[in-house]
């Protein structure tokens, strides 16, 4: 999960661009809709924490909630490539890959010392649990997912797809768009027989990482954001019209998420899905990333609740609610005098989103956000440096 910048990446005048990161004048809803992922992953993990019923109608959507990930996937793919595709040089390369370095690490590496020696289950971390999660390789080393940061394994995938990005612009970025479109589109479907792949199949085992979750495997995911990014401003106004009625967009990703929470369809809670069945969930989760956000994307407004000030608040801090929350989730429950898995999940929702709403704001403010200016400025002085005459 991230929540890249919304600034143009282009010089603008004589001045460094260091002005807040998010700027809500360009697809503000998109602002709200990370807010709305955030929250739904958080949703998602109280959820299995307090032991809700997955065979149960509310759990079987709320387990299935975990595909807020690939809404996320989406939204970095759509936001980057419309961006980035057009990078060749090394300092274009450089400037890029130096913001998302300024917009991920400060927040992330802050949290994660933060619960490695605040949080007291983390206090059984390994120095390779310890090294892994610093690094954002947690899903390339075997049993690296700890206590309070087990979820970031997502942030280790989308990482992959950053660096993975400016190869792919080179590759790619100058054939014309229709050739771009089927590139795409045949990387994706060639990313669906990853789970097949026998080195792959044969994980997780003892001292060995599960490569299913790794970048190919959610290649889908981000191809839906690069596609839609190739796409926009070229939708049909008959097409456009119909994405401008949102309330069915968002029926259909519930019931998307039902659909996939059911037994028939693939193994519930924490058991290891077979290749075939991890086809499946990678499958529902990009029809459900594409409900929410095509619409939102291709078809975008400035009115809606998406657009509202609370939702435009929560999406600047959602990258930050993402990071924390299970830190939270955690203190939750012996503030309520309850251990996992023993109910009170109203009471442990509550607790757990009144917790990390201020400690995401306190560090957006205090450390995504100022180590996002500096990294901006310095990527401007770069790119002047460059620019100026011998």
């Amino acid at each position: 999960m991230v929540n890249p910048p919304t600034q143009p990446n282009r010089l603008q005048g004589s001045q460094p661009d260091i002005s807040p990161s998010y700027k809500s004048g360009h697809i503000p809803a998109l602002e709200g809709l990370r807010a709305v992922a955030a929250l739904g992953i958080l949703l998602t993990h109280v959820a299995f924490q307090t032991g809700v019923d997955p065979a149960s109608t509310v759990g079987s959507i709320l387990a299935r909630f975990d595909f807020f990930v690939a809404v996320f996937f989406f939204l970095s793919a759509f936001l980057l490539w419309r961006r980035h595709h057009a990078d060749r040089t090394g300092p274009e390369i450089g400037r890029y890959l130096w913001k998302r370095a300024g917009r991920i690490l400060p927040g992330y590496l802050f949290c994660v010392v933060a619960v490695i020696v605040l949080l007291p289950e983390a206090s059984r971390m390994s120095w390779s649990q310890i090294l892994a999660n610093l690094t954002l390789t947690q899903v390339y080393v075997p049993d690296a997912l700890a206590p309070g940061l087990t979820h970031l394994w997502s942030l280790s995938v989308e990482v992959g797809f950053y660096l993975a990005l400016p190869l792919l612009a080179l590759l790619i970025g100058g054939f014309p768009r229709k050739v771009r479109i089927l590139l795409i589109l045949g990387a994706a479907l060639l990313s669906l027989g990853w789970a097949y792949l026998p080195f792959v199949a044969s994980t997780p085992a003892d001292g060995v990482a599960n490569r299913q979750i790794w970048p190919p495997g959610f290649a889908l995911w981000f191809a839906l954001g690069l596609l839609a990014a190739e796409i926009e401003g070229r939708v049909p106004r008959r097409v456009e019209r119909l994405l401008r009625v949102r309330w069915p967009w968002w029926i259909a990703a519930i019931l998307v998420a039902w659909v996939a929470g059911q037994p028939w369809f693939g193994p519930v809670g924490l058991t290891h899905p077979e290749p075939g069945e991890f086809v499946l969930r990678v499958l529902a989760g990009a029809v459900f990333a594409a409900v929410i956000v095509g619409p939102v994307a291709l078809a975008p407004s400035e009115k809606g609740w998406l657009c509202s000030a609370p939702m435009q608040a929560l999406g600047r801090w959602s990258y930050s609610i993402f990071l924390w929350h299970v830190a939270m989730l955690s203190v939750a429950f012996p503030l309520l005098g309850i251990g996992p898995f023993q109910g009170a999940t109203v009471q442990v929702l509550v607790l757990t989103v009144a917790l990390s709403i201020p400690v995401a704001a306190a560090s957006y403010v205090f450390v995504e956000e100022p180590g996002n200016r500096l990294a901006r400025a310095a990527a401007h002085r770069s790119a002047t440096t460059s620019e100026s005459p011998a």
